[in-house]
């Protein structure tokens, strides 16, 4: 029977979705230091509605560790489409880390990897004794389902959220979890910046590896594709192999993190002394509720 609770945290998908909440009203909540908190105080706020929601004994943040990673190395053009950081969020990348210190909930990340991959790492560790929860923006982490690993999707607000585990996955999209990173493949992804095969939608990817299980399923019986789809495929061949290394996330990043350094307790005096630095307003009420 698995006791501890481990919330696995996408610290940048939090901060993010913070951030452009208020940004949009131009509401940056600078304090009288001129510093920004806006993303700051957001993220802890979606961080504690989350564990007030799934009580986690053990808590563990990961992170983007820079904007390159081995994916740019395979391909360079890796999420070459997106702009840089507003000059609003910037001072609170550092300032967030230093907030979860102060909780003293570990921040973890690797460089050259991103956080999707340690969250990956980290689950298939501790969900051989855990019941593990990846909090995250990212539909990408939901090829990490199984048993013990759910995935926790942040909806509009907070404390909205569409919660997967293996089962309803595979109900709600009629593939397995291992199957999404073939689907990217084929499909691309737009946000990521790679084109998996051209002319293939998620349409009949889907109906693909419904059929044929995996890419090599599909590759195996090619002459019984429609013309189109074959062409297709055999055009973009390079691609299709290249965007599944793109799709997948690596489990094996070079991170690690005991649960005893990862078990949640908050220290109240050194939380608040923290967010009175901040100036965040009214936070005993609106972030802490627990």
């Amino acid at each position: 029977m698995t006791t501890n609770r481990v919330l696995l945290v996408d610290g940048m998908a939090l901060l993010f979705r913070a951030f452009y909440a208020t940004a949009m009203s131009n509401y940056y909540m600078i304090n009288s230091k001129g510093i920004p908190t806006n993303a700051v105080y957001g993220m802890v706020k979606h961080l504690f509605t989350a564990i007030e929601t799934y009580q986690p004994t053990h808590v563990i943040c990961c992170w983007d560790m820079g904007s390159k990673t081995f994916r740019n190395d395979l391909f360079p053009d890796y999420k070459a489409n997106r702009g840089g950081p507003p000059e609003e969020l910037i001072p609170q990348f550092d300032l967030a880390k230093e907030v979860i210190e102060s909780l003293d909930i570990p921040n973890v990340g690797q460089v050259g990897y991103e956080a999707d991959d340690c969250m990956g790492t980290l689950s298939r560790i501790y969900s051989e004794h855990s019941q593990v929860y990846l909090l995250t923006g990212d539909q990408d982490l939901l090829q990490l389902l199984q048993p013990n690993v759910n995935v926790v999707l942040l909806k509009k607000g907070y404390g909205n959220y569409s919660e997967y585990h293996e089962g309803s996955f595979l109900e709600e999209k009629g593939i397995t979890p291992k199957q999404m990173v073939d689907l990217k493949a084929l499909m691309g992804d737009s946000s990521d910046n790679y084109p998996g095969v051209k002319g293939i939608g998620e349409k009949t990817a889907l109906k693909l590896l419904m059929k044929y299980e995996t890419i090599e399923g599909i590759l195996e019986n090619l002459e019984e594709l429609t013309k189109g789809q074959r062409t297709k495929i055999e055009q973009d061949l390079d691609m299709l192999h290249m965007s599944r290394k793109l799709a997948a996330i690596h489990c094996e990043a070079g991170v690690d993190c005991s649960l005893e350094e990862a078990l949640f307790y908050i220290n109240d005096e050194k939380m608040g002394a923290k967010f009175d630095e901040l100036e965040f307003k009214n936070w005993e009420k609106n972030i802490v509720r627990m």
